[in-house]
């Protein structure tokens, strides 16, 4: 069967079939779906007949494998870690808020794979926000108030010991396996606005939750500027809302897009696993911006 790609309308994402991510896929076809994904940010492929054990393998056609640092993986020298929630869970759901995965990392990930194996009836969607999109469509006085800034990046407020999946959460009855550390606390910077490293094109990057503060910018403006930021990048006309299926694998764009997870599955069971993708530039297309 021949590789077909099919955009899904909406903000950004498109529905890849005719691969069998478990095979050995060839160079034509990885070149195939690496310009499918710079172009759509989000791909979508059903009916992989896939396993914890030939996931990272399925992974590896898009780049190298990255870590998870505050995760803890389904089994030791496994990158694999299992995003998962009982039926009779009363935690709060995991991720629910907008974010970059890992934007507090010197270099962060590429990209991010998640592959669908209980999937509840209803409820459990995972939203997405094209972020070249938002930076398109910016208001010029937005835009220019944003231009040249270099945001401070911190996992403290989920990671560290008091933050929102610390010590107070570690006394819930959450089933995923969360990591909590001091070196949540830690910095990093970015730019606001960054160049793709493969596309060039110019995107928003990160948002309020990992983002903690702008560089010489008082916290109370940056706090401010982030909140109209914020407004502004999470109206619908940016958005694409995921639903799930069994034995369904997608991969988004870490350096393009925003992700949170959906709730509205109360009394019913959601497992998927998760593997990170490195940022490497061996992978990237040929003529790719460095």
């Amino acid at each position: 069967m021949a590789l077909t790609i099919e955009p899904l309308g909406a903000a950004c994402g498109a529905r890849l079939t005719g691969v069998d991510l478990s095979a050995p896929v060839s160079p034509e076809i990885q070149r195939a779906v690496r310009r499918a994904w710079l172009e759509h940010k989000v791909l979508v492929f059903p009916d992989q007949p896939l396993s914890p054990e030939n996931l990272p393998q399925a992974a590896r056609n898009f780049g190298p494998i990255g870590d998870d640092p505050f995760f803890e993986s389904i089994s030791a020298g496994s990158p694999v870690v299992a995003i998962c929630r009982r039926a009779d869970e009363t935690a709060p759901v995991f991720a629910e808020a907008w974010h970059t995965d890992w934007s507090f990392k010197v270099r962060p990930p590429a990209g991010t794979l998640l592959f669908g194996v209980t999937i509840p009836p209803v409820g459990g969607n995972t939203s997405f926000i094209n972020q070249e999109l938002v930076l398109a469509q910016m208001p010029a006085d937005l835009r220019r108030r944003l231009d040249g800034l270099i945001a401070r990046h911190s996992a403290k407020v989920a990671y560290a010991p008091e933050g929102t999946y610390g010590e107070a959460d570690a006394g819930s009855d959450r089933s995923m396996k969360i990591r909590i550390d001091a070196s949540a606390r830690a910095v990093q910077t970015h730019p606001l606005i960054i160049r793709h490293p493969e596309t060039g094109a110019r995107v928003v990057y990160s948002t309020l939750g990992y983002i903690c503060g702008i560089e010489g910018m008082a916290d109370e403006a940056a706090t401010a500027l982030l909140h109209e930021l914020y407004q502004w990048q999470t109206q619908p006309q940016f958005q694409y809302h995921h639903r799930w299926e069994p034995n369904m694998l997608v991969l988004w764009d870490n350096r393009a897009v925003l992700h949170k997870a959906n709730g509205g599955f109360d009394g019913y069971e959601r497992l998927l696993y998760r593997v990170t993708i490195a940022d490497d530039p061996a992978f990237y297309l040929d003529g790719a911006a460095a």
